[in-house]
């Protein structure tokens, strides 16, 4: 199958994030409770761009980080439409991810345009180590969904040269040195009156290796690819509009207008 096209939503949800200057939104997944009925868990995430990450998108000291500890630049040849957030390995929703068969739906809005977006699709969670069988199949996974961008050669260095694990250390270079510390926290959800197994988990730590072991151990990137998408305009009340797109299995969108 080829690459997949640009999807026909991703310009116009641009247009409402970078008017809104809004990155944070509500993501849903499903757990199960003791009697193994479904039951829905809803958090608050950071919106980390289209996967791959580009480099160009770095703060400074994130690029600065990168060059210092001779890790480098990533290339920048590929792009997608696949959502992207970072999250810790030991968070109940990598678990709830894997029972669910990695079912998602992201809620944006933008308030400064009154725009509400739904992104409803699979996540898939990467970053670990990659002998193992699951992180080279999740890698698979979202290579379907990835395509060169404009203008690069399939064949050139830039291409040999790209590789996960410096993508997946870009993502986590991306985070303060606060941030990245939280990775090296106590686990999380888990009582304070458990001593955490190592003293080596604390709070407060600032993390400036971007190999730290304990930090990368815990440290994830979830990928979320869109299966549907819906947008439901409320910034002009006497013509409210709603246009639902879903992802075909001939590997095109379906756009349908509906009412609101």
């Amino acid at each position: 199958m080829p690459p997949p096209a640009v999807a026909p939503w991703r310009s116009l949800f641009l247009t409402s994030l970078e008017k809104s200057k809004a990155s944070s939104f509500s993501l849903t997944t499903v757990a199960y409770n003791a009697q193994h009925k479904p039951v829905p868990r809803s958090r608050t995430v950071e919106f980390r761009g289209f996967w791959p990450k580009p480099a160009s998108a770095l703060h400074p000291s994130g690029s600065e980080a990168l060059k210092a500890q001779n890790i480098g630049l990533k290339p920048e040849v590929y792009d997608s439409d696949m959502l992207s957030i970072t999250t810790d390995a030991r968070m109940k929703k990598t678990g709830e991810l894997a029972e669910s068969d990695g079912v998602v739906e992201g809620l944006f809005w933008f308030e400064p345009v009154s725009v509400q977006w739904r992104i409803r699709g699979r996540a898939i969670v990467i970053g670990g180590p990659a002998m193992e069988k699951a992180e080279w199949e999740a890698r698979e996974r979202i290579r379907k969904g990835m395509r060169l961008r404009e203008g690069v050669d399939g064949n050139g260095e830039d291409v040999k040269s790209w590789d996960w694990d410096r993508q997946v250390t870009t993502y986590f270079a991306a985070h303060t040195p606060v941030m990245r510390g939280s990775f090296k926290n106590p686990p999380p959800g888990v009582p304070r009156s458990e001593t955490p197994s190592t003293p080596e988990l604390k709070l407060n730590q600032k993390v400036e290796d971007l190999n730290d072991p304990i930090a990368r151990e815990n440290f994830r990137v979830l990928v979320i690819c869109p299966e549907e998408v819906e947008i439901l305009d409320l910034s002009s009340p006497d013509d409210v509009r709603r246009t639902n797109w879903v992802f075909e299995d001939g590997g095109k969108w379906e756009e349908i207008d509906l009412w609101p």
